[in-house]
């Protein structure tokens, strides 16, 4: 996946996470509903950045990009800060 699809990939997690704000707003899903897809979206979206900041690394470092892959989302969602 190169930078141009993983970004990509981040606008349409973005334009799903507006979608459900606005069915929440009018009614269409619960919060609970919402609040369960909003994880899964938070948890996709770190991992896209997280491989896009890799590749990134990669390609300053002088190394191939296309050489990473996507961490597991629970590898990304335990990273020590």
């Amino acid at each position: 996946m190169d930078d141009k699809t993983v970004l990509g990939r981040i606008n349409e997690l973005v334009d799903e996470e507006h979608k459900l704000r606005d069915r929440l707003s009018a009614g269409e899903i619960s919060a609970d509903e919402e609040h369960a897809r909003l994880k899964e979206l938070e948890e996709s979206l770190d991992q896209c950045w997280d491989l896009l900041r890799r590749r990134r690394a990669a390609r300053d470092a002088g190394h191939d990009p296309d050489a990473e892959q996507a961490h597991s989302t629970d590898e990304v969602e335990h990273y020590i800060q």
